[in-house]
């Protein structure tokens, strides 16, 4: 039996709370026109909030609404729709920010400082070295950290953003990081919660070591990028490392190293 409405899509969760704020009730194909989903791209450049109250960012934007497209597109190869009505609106462009992130030097001298907060100190340098967002480190189980003979210590697991299963080959020193082996269901790192607070420690982290720049905790998934094309890692396998689904989302870190190497050679007068 075709699916009828389009909740039965396999959409990300957060897209899919927009689009149940959206249109409360459930939506049928046949409401998915050109003027629905018209609709729902000015809902989220104008109306949603991410869970702190905030406009949505534009690449937030730009993501919901391409994950969107791609399920309408699911819909058409099913025949459940004979075209998809997404194609007839203007999409959001993708916004190219500043991504900031520590060089080697400053990820070792980080290492070596004392931190007030020692499960902040781990999970913020394992996201620096293994690339995995601060949900995917806090949801972490001991269970899918494995390790093989052939291939050495790797996790296995779904990232919370994108729900895609990966296989991540990670250091010993990042396994170092995870402490002493729990129960194969306990968290791996424990005490700590997304918030303010976090970020505050953070900072305090940072300026205890001598670091300047604006660091979040989202930086290490950045650094841990751009320490893999520094040090010569190829594109294609740092975008597999990070979970990327289009080389293009990997190819902003490359500009990013592309402009140092510029600025470096400059310097030379």
């Amino acid at each position: 039996m075709k699916r009828e409405s389009l909740a039965t899509m396999a959409i990300g969760m957060l897209v899919r709370i927009y689009i149940d704020k959206y249109s409360p009730k459930d939506v049928s194909f046949e409401r998915v026109n050109k003027d629905w989903v018209q609709g729902f791209r000015d809902y989220l450049d104008r109306t949603a909030r991410t869970k702190h109250g905030k406009p949505l960012a534009l690449n937030s934007k730009y993501s919901y609404f391409n994950k969107l497209i791609a399920a309408l597109n699911q819909a058409v190869k099913e025949q459940i729709i004979p075209s998809n009505p997404a194609y007839m609106v203007e999409p959001f462009p993708q916004d190219e920010t500043q991504r900031e992130f520590l060089t080697l030097d400053e990820l070792t001298t980080l290492a070596n400082t004392p931190c007030t907060h020692e499960t902040l100190r781990k999970m913020f340098l394992f996201s620096c070295i293994t690339g995995l967002r601060w949900g995917d480190v806090e949801k972490l189980i001991w269970q899918e950290i494995q390790h093989s003979k052939e291939n050495g210590y790797y996790i296995r697991f779904k990232q919370e953003k994108t729900t895609g299963a990966e296989t991540l080959p990670i250091s010993e020193e990042a396994r170092n990081l995870c402490g002493e082996e729990g129960q194969p269901n306990d968290l791996v790192f424990t005490g700590l919660k997304y918030g303010n607070w976090n970020q505050t420690h953070l900072k305090s982290w940072l300026r205890a070591a001598g670091i300047t720049k604006h660091i979040t905790y989202h930086c290490s998934r950045h650094t841990y990028a751009t320490l893999q094309l520094t040090l010569g890692t190829d594109i294609y396998t740092v975008s597999k490392l990070l979970g990327h689904k289009n080389l293009s989302t990997t190819e902003i870190y490359a500009k990013v190293i592309n402009e140092k190497k510029v600025a470096a050679a400059n310097n030379i007068k």
